[in-house]
């Protein structure tokens, strides 16, 4: 997995999108999550340093992918705004080929709940 500042993470970003429709329909998984500290460490902390280990910088980690092609970049807690405003105009430029889901009419279809039946 590549780890890219956030500026190439958005360029990269848009690269993919234009691959997946040029392609044919595939899918771009875009994941979210809370990073932990930037030191590497798998194991968690003494309960004496937990107050000090969660006083770091609150981190988040953006991770896209294409098939095999793997991007990933780590926003910092002063960088959010301008990059969820950059992400969002990439979003809105990329993803204009959604397609609808088919919806049953109300009366087709199977009833949500099995009927009941009276024992005799």
């Amino acid at each position: 997995m590549t780890l890219l500042d956030n500026d190439h993470f958005l360029a990269e970003l848009s690269k993919l999108f234009q691959k997946a429709r040029l392609s044919g329909p595939r899918a771009i998984t875009i994941t979210l999550s809370r990073a932990v500290a930037d030191d590497g460490r798998t194991k968690p902390y003494p309960r004496n340093e937990t107050q000090q280990a969660l006083k770091g910088e609150d981190l988040c980690l953006f991770r896209a992918k294409l098939g095999n092609k793997k991007i990933s970049t780590v926003v910092h807690a002063k960088e959010v705004n301008k990059f969820q405003l950059a992400y969002a105009s990439v979003l809105k430029a990329n993803v204009d080929n959604l397609k609808k889901r088919e919806r049953k009419a109300i009366g087709e279809g199977k009833s949500s709940r099995p009927k009941k039946t009276a024992k005799l």
